[in-house]
């Protein structure tokens, strides 16, 4: 197979041409390592190797072992032979709710065996659907944060966690990625994200700026970014990644891809966390078609022993089967207008507007509508996340023996200000969560849905945003200082807060009402600018789901297919 034909199909078609035997998983993991090796240099989107797990898979599978042989003279740009080599110039989700763990970081840092490699897979999943196999020889990566491969670091797009887990590998398998290996994909690597997964672009210090496959002087977006650059560059079909304010819809948006969002609880966080972010984050997959991430929502949903809570009722048929229905007519509600008061970009209000018209036609009642949400208090609840969270990950990880000065000066400023937010704050933050649910739930009494852009603007240049050397240096001295915690504590940076969340999420407004809810969403690719350049939008839907947003977009998705619309890095451009 060549890698045009390669990229003709999705991850769904190629395991049917594996089971057929007219291709072999050996042959298709070539093919996504020789073209990681190509786009590996202008997009970054790969932090590190897993030759010995895709190895030993592959055995598993039936396939050729002896990877090496095939790798290539000089394997992937800037990588190492050993297993979680670290690829990119060494000096972002993990999700800071990850600071339980510090990417399963603990005192014990013995790997355990591996159960995910054998028949079993540790613990069966409990959805319900056989899945075991259903992707049997397909080439996949995941993000360097939560999925924990054992022996494996988990760098969370960070200098001093990367350093830190080499000492301390995580010890078992993420459940997820269990799953994920027991349905036949053969995980590869691990990408790209920026520190902590704080931000809407992947511009990791340690591991690089992830370049966009549509034009490398824009952010793939983020957390995301490098899953999604990989998939839009035609590395692979679809790829793993994290949803904690939009890090799933975001990048996908930025690249052209579909991604959905489970409910929360939907997907288990096991063993290494019962909740990440409080409950706002979820696993899941950017894909390039509509069945493929349907199918990978059988493979990863379902509890695990231990979970706190399972939110949503498994569906009485798998997704996949359930998105083959035509939906039911709808009423949907759009609004273009930022819920934080910001400006929304020309290009992303008509990709709104584009998709109103399109779902009209389908049959579809659609009228402009908001949910009577507060936005800036939405927004200021999501903030308060980041203090607590990445000032835990931070001392967790000092503790361990890792370097504070190797995190970003963000981050030190971030934990800084979480010193000086006391309890009764975050709390009184995370208690509102519970106002947001309920008056989204009243909205989705009279809609199905709501329809808006995913990003307010088209992808950013790199850089956008980012802070000059002189201010960079002003604020690693406040936060080496001490007074930024005490300016907090006395009540006086509750402005600085508030600018910085409008900055902040002025280019991503719309995405967090579904992280601090709980409820699924999607983003699909359904505009591309006058310059070339995807713009996704989204839609909100119920708890639990799942089924109807995937019926409704694969019903968007025969109305205006996508699947065809390669990068220029996909094709085989510069």
């Amino acid at each position: 197979m060549r890698h045009d034909e390669y990229l003709k199909h999705d991850a769904t078609a190629l395991a049917a041409l594996v089971r057929r035997g007219e291709v072999s998983a050996a042959d298709l993991l070539a093919l996504a390592r020789a073209q990681m090796a190509r786009v590996q240099p202008s997009t970054r989107a790969l932090v590190r190797e897993l030759p010995a797990l895709a190895e030993q898979q592959l055995a598993r599978l039936g396939g050729l072992a002896g990877l090496a042989a095939q790798a290539g003279p000089a394997g992937l740009a800037g990588g190492h032979a050993r297993e979680g080599g670290a690829l990119g110039p060494l000096g972002h989700v993990g999700h800071v709710g990850h600071a339980g763990n510090v990417g399963h970081v603990g005192p014990l840092g013995q790997a355990a065996p591996f159960a995910g490699h054998g028949g079993q897979a540790g613990p069966p999943g409990r959805s319900g659907h056989g899945t075991a196999g259903v992707l049997h020889g397909v080439p996949f990566l995941v993000k360097d944060s939560v999925l924990d491969v054992p022996g494996v670091p988990t760098g969370y797009g960070s200098r001093a966690l990367a350093n830190l887990s080499e000492r301390f590998p995580a010890a078992e398998p993420a459940a997820a990625l269990r799953r994920l290996l027991t349905a036949g994909l053969v995980v590869f690597g691990k990408t790209n994200l920026p520190e902590l997964g704080l931000k809407g672009v992947s511009d990791s210090r340690a591991f690089g700026r992830v370049a966009n496959p549509w034009d490398p002087s824009r952010t793939a977006g983020g957390s995301s970014g490098g899953s999604a650059a990989a998939v839009a560059a035609g590395v692979v079909p679809m790829a793993g990644g994290n949803d904690g304010g939009g890090s799933l819809r975001i990048p996908a948006a930025c690249c052209g891809l579909f991604a959905l969002k489970p409910s929360r609880g939907r997907v288990s966080n096991g063993p290494g966390f019962g909740e990440v972010w409080f409950g706002a984050c979820s696993e899941g997959v950017v894909s390039r078609s509509v069945r493929d991430s349907a199918l990978a929502l059988d493979i990863l949903a379902g509890p695990e022993p231990g979970d706190p809570f399972v939110a949503a009722a498994p569906p009485v048929l798998p997704f996949a089967q359930l998105a083959l229905r035509t939906p039911p007519p709808l009423r949907i509600a759009f609004s273009v207008t930022s819920p934080i008061g910001t400006e929304v970009h020309p290009e992303a209000r008509a990709a709104v507007l584009a998709a109103a018209r399109l779902l009209q036609g389908l049959g579809h009642e659609v009228e402009e509508a908001a949910p009577a949400i507060d936005g800036r208090a939405l927004a200021r609840s999501f903030t308060q996340i980041y203090f607590g969270q990445v000032l835990a990950t931070v001392r967790q990880a000092v503790a361990l023996g890792a370097r504070r000065e190797e995190f970003e000066p963000l981050t030190l400023l971030t934990a800084e200000i979480g010193r000086g937010v006391d309890a009764g704050a975050l709390t009184a933050e995370l208690l509102a969560w519970n106002g947001y649910a309920r008056a989204l739930a009243v909205f989705q009494q009279r809609y199905d849905m709501l329809l808006t852009p995913t990003l307010a603007a088209p992808p950013l240049p790199h850089g956008t945003g980012d802070a000059t050397p002189l201010a960079e240096a002003v604020l690693g001295l406040l936060a080496k200082s001490g007074l930024v915690r005490w300016l907090g504590r006395l009540g006086l940076l509750e402005g600085t807060i508030e600018k910085l969340t409008q900055a902040n999420m002025a280019p991503v407004p719309f995405t967090q009402l579904a992280n601090l809810t709980g409820v699924p969403a999607m983003s699909l690719p359904l505009h591309w600018t006058a310059d070339g350049l995807p713009l996704g939008v989204q839609c909100v839907g119920r708890m639990g789901e799942e089924a109807l947003l995937l019926q409704l977009a694969a019903q968007v998705e025969q109305a205006a297919p996508w699947f065809d619309r390669l990068s220029p890095l996909a094709r085989g451009g510069d």
